[in-house]
């Protein structure tokens, strides 16, 4: 099993719910905000993912990976980190409201 099918799950996920979510009020906001937050991500992935690649932390087996890298880091450790920065916003919005405390 290549690490490129192992994401297809967190996507297809990530999607179903994101688009769930879109009848939530201000969507459009969170989607910038989305992909503002998957942008700073991926740049920080791409750094320090590089440098611990270069110091010979961890390596991918060659024949799990789809051979497009930026630098060093495959492009398949970018995908966990895109997910985050749209599913977990997408959750929050379909959660119910917290229950006011009693007596406040």
């Amino acid at each position: 099993m290549t690490y490129a099918l192992l994401t297809v799950p967190f996507f297809v996920v990530t999607a179903a719910v994101t688009l769930f979510s879109a009848r939530r009020p201000k969507f459009a906001r969170r989607m910038a905000a989305s992909a503002v937050t998957a942008l700073a991500l991926v740049v920080l992935t791409a750094i320090f993912d590089n440098i611990m690649i270069a110091a010979d932390l961890f390596t991918y087996p060659p024949e799990h990976l789809t051979g497009i890298r930026i630098g060093l880091a495959p492009i398949e450790d970018f995908s966990y980190s895109v997910c985050a920065a749209f599913l977990l916003p997408a959750i929050w919005t379909l959660l119910p409201p917290p229950l006011a405390e009693e007596g406040t």
